[in-house]
């Protein structure tokens, strides 16, 4: 064997040997094997979240305005939002809403009016006076019974403009104009101005 083949040999040797010893190298540490070129990388292990430190929980703080919650939640007795509690300085807080007014009661219609009335006379004498729903010309047809007045006897219409009971009689003379409700009328005589007050 030359010099030169024995070199050639020893190189070989020793490229083999380092090649050897690092596809070795690569395979423990968990890199793909040298020559095994189609193998895939191995995937990451999963990381854990691991809390820093204990988790604590506090009630958020109530919105500006609104009641306080009730301390362990228990419903807060009705009212409650209304009075500050004990110890609360009233003069800085804002004013409490007014509460909504009360809404008029509708007015009576005509419609109300309709129906038997028992009449009370300023002398303490009473009768009665059916209004209508049956027209009569531009009015509503009316009667009295038992009336002693002379004005009231001679009822036959009946109207109801702007609230109030226009009591007409025969001849289209007004006799006797009432305000009120559907179920209590007061009101005068137009000749004598004598106080009247009609009811159910």
């Amino acid at each position: 064997m030359t010099d030169m083949t024995r070199r050639a040999f020893a190189l070989t040797a020793t490229l083999c040997a380092a090649l050897s010893l690092g596809a070795c190298s690569s395979a423990r540490l968990g890199g793909p094997a040298m020559g095994s070129a189609s193998a895939a990388p191995a995937a990451p292990a999963p990381i854990e979240a691991v809390p820093s430190g204990p988790v604590e929980s506090a009630p958020l703080a109530p919105i500006e305005g609104q009641p306080l919650p009730p301390i362990g939640g228990a419903p807060a007795p009705l009212g409650s939002e209304l009075t500050p509690p004990p110890g609360t300085d009233v003069a800085g807080l804002p004013p409490a809403a007014a509460p909504a007014p009360i809404a008029p009661a509708a007015p009576a219609s005509r419609t109300a009016m309709i129906g038997n009335w028992t009449v009370r006379e300023a002398s303490g004498k009473s009768c009665r006076i059916q209004l209508s729903s049956s027209p009569a010309l531009d009015l509503y047809r009316a009667s009295a019974s038992g009336c002693s007045n002379q004005d009231l006897s001679r009822v036959n219409a009946w109207d109801y403009r702007d609230g109030e009971v226009y009591l007409y009689q025969t001849g289209g003379a007004v006799a006797a104009r009432l305000r009120g409700s559907s179920s209590s009328l007061a009101g005068v005589l137009a000749k004598s101005g004598a106080p009247l007050s009609l009811a159910r």
